[in-house]
């Protein structure tokens, strides 16, 4: 806040001066201390000047009795995995009650390093939405993986104090090398000592876990059962129940979450695609899922936004209070949480789930992070050389992005290991995608694909090229596709493309309007239903399989990783 701005603050908030707005009729949810009553809200300079009664303002707003709330705070979220800009997301979740973002840029900090950073920086400049960014600490995720960049403390520390938008670093995922000490992740921890840290430890318990809490995380959003939830509360750390479009945790989390738990505990998407978004939508969904599972309505609001303020220590905002931020969201009915208008920094910025008034359009040169992929497939076989009669397969676990181990009889033609489509087992290939000739071979069970491919540049967290296919001919044309255009997804079968959706910013993300991007997504998911497909969005499946930092078994460029041994492991049972 400007000395400027708060010396008009105080004269308005003591009454000397009118506020520059007046929310009247309103029903104000005090998150402090749960209670709901009438109230009037001065805002001046885009902050809460006071709420009580006998304020006045330049312009009143009647708002007839309905309830004001906080903006909502998504706590951690990959806005590259929405496949939009910010400024298209902000423009489909503003008038749904998203007010503040907490980011991590590593999906493009992968592919274009600090370049990519300060694209997403620029790219949300002035926006109604107040995108903050944590710095990602695993750049690449770990040395398990080839990335198209690698940031070391140094490199971190170019940007860090450089933006009022960084708040901290973002989710450390090498556990092994947090709890083991190993000397490039202490020098990334140290830097951050005491800042701001995001955790990232699925599955982690007993000592290994009181030693990533010493190493200094601070919140942790992988938690997949409630035992495992209080286990991190009771270690100090803030506990961000995840509900995304594969990873939907909520449920399972609910018994943990009571009065005493709550103020430890907040929301966020982390990695939500655009039919999700635009049909169920985004912290609004989970607030009215939350309430639906059973969750007292104000409890599930005060977790989305003041618990999700504490949670990064966000002392501006989170709570409709003096000295706060003037982001304000207007509803009917609590029980049923629907945003009807939306305020940001006290200007109305939407109105019954639609855009209102002037938009800032931030522009960012895209120069420096098209043009990502860069493969030569006539270099590439996907030949799998048989070497026993059985394989290990990663197993995909329906609304997770964990997976199993299983085991399987391989299907071997002419002294090669073939896809068997017919018993749901498919060829798996994960292809670099910046130059180099690395290529991991493996197997997949579960995605229900009976013919044809799925390809993808997603591909969690270095980005290369991964395919799933029933056929190689299908593979490889979606694949082609993929390279042609800059990257993206493709559904292929025989040499036809099916679908594509083209992401040619990093590979990553699309500069078009999020209901054209879902469009085209639509016509993607449809062709994976053509093809066998039963999962609820086997393309972001099919992204996370090569995410070699979740357990059980993921396949990356370099080959077969048991997560759980942080190692690679043979094909071959």
């Amino acid at each position: 806040m400007q000395r400027e701005t708060l010396i008009h603050l105080l004269e308005v908030a003591r009454g000397d001066a009118p506020a520059d707005l007046v929310l009247e009729g309103t029903q104000v949810l005090n998150v402090f201390t749960g209670e709901v009553y009438p109230a009037s809200v001065a805002i001046a300079g885009g902050f809460i000047a006071g709420v009580g009664e006998g304020y006045e303002g330049r312009e009143t707003h009647d708002l007839g009795g309905r309830f004001v709330v906080p903006g909502l705070i998504d706590t951690h979220i990959h806005i590259e995995s929405t496949l939009s800009l910010p400024y298209e997301l902000a423009r489909v979740i503003v008038p749904k009650g998203t007010t503040t973002l907490v980011a991590d840029p590593h999906e493009i900090a992968n592919v274009c390093g600090l370049e990519g950073i300060r694209f997403m920086l620029e790219a949300s400049e002035g926006l109604p939405l107040d995108c903050l960014f944590m710095l990602p600490s695993c750049v690449p995720a770990s040395p398990l993986s080839s990335g198209g960049a690698a940031l070391e403390a140094a490199d971190l520390q170019k940007l860090w104090g450089t933006h009022p938008r960084i708040l901290g670093l973002a989710e450390f995922m090498n556990v092994p090398g947090a709890v083991l000490g190993d000397p490039q992740c202490l020098d990334k921890l140290m830097a951050f000592q005491g800042e701001r840290i995001d955790g990232h430890a699925p599955g982690l318990d007993g000592k290994w876990l009181q030693a990533y809490a010493v190493a200094g995380p601070a919140t942790d959003h992988e938690s997949t059962t409630a035992e495992e939830a209080l286990e991190k509360l009771r270690a100090g750390l803030h506990v961000l129940v995840r509900e995304g479009t594969v990873t939907r945790d909520l449920e399972a989390l609910l018994p943990v979450i009571n009065e005493k738990t709550a103020p430890r505990m907040a929301f966020c998407t982390d990695d939500r695609h655009p039919e999700d978004l635009l049909d169920e939508g985004h912290l609004d969904f989970v607030v009215r899922r939350a309430i639906e599972l059973g969750l007292d309505p104000v409890a599930a609001i005060q977790m989305a936004t003041l618990g999700a303020a504490n949670a990064h220590r966000l002392r501006d905002r989170g709570a409709i209070a003096p000295g706060r931020r003037a982001d304000l969201v207007v509803t009917s009915r609590l029980e049923d949480f629907r945003a009807e208008r939306v305020y940001a920094l006290g200007r109305w910025v939407a109105e019954n789930g639609e855009p209102v008034g002037h938009w800032p359009h931030p522009q960012a040169d895209q120069r420096r992070v098209r043009n990502s992929v860069r493969v030569d497939l006539s270099r590439v076989s996907l030949d799998i050389p048989a070497q026993g009669s059985r394989v290990r397969a990663i197993g995909v676990v329906p609304r997770k992005v964990v997976t199993e181990e299983r085991i399987r009889p391989a299907r071997v033609v002419n002294g090669l290991a073939q896809a068997d489509p017919e018993n749901d087992l498919l060829k798996l290939a994960v292809v670099n995608r910046y130059g180099a000739r690395s290529v991991g071979l493996g197997f997949v069970h579960g995605l229900g694909l009976r013919r044809g491919a799925i390809a993808g540049t997603v591909g969690h967290d270095s980005h290369n090229l991964t395919c799933a296919g029933a056929d190689d001919e299908s593979m490889l044309t979606a694949m082609r596709a993929l390279a042609e255009v800059g990257g993206g997804y493709a559904v292929a079968l025989g040499k036809e493309v099916l679908a594509l959706t083209p992401l040619p910013i990093a590979g990553l993300m699309s500069d078009k309007p999020m209901p054209e991007i879902r469009a085209e997504m639509d016509r993607l998911l449809a062709a994976t239903k053509q093809l066998g497909a039963t999962l609820h969005d086997p393309m972001m499946h099919v992204a996370f399989l090569p995410l070699e930092v979740i357990p059980k078994l993921k396949l990356t460029d370099k080959g077969l990783v048991d997560v759980e041994k942080f190692g690679f492991v043979s094909l071959w049972v």
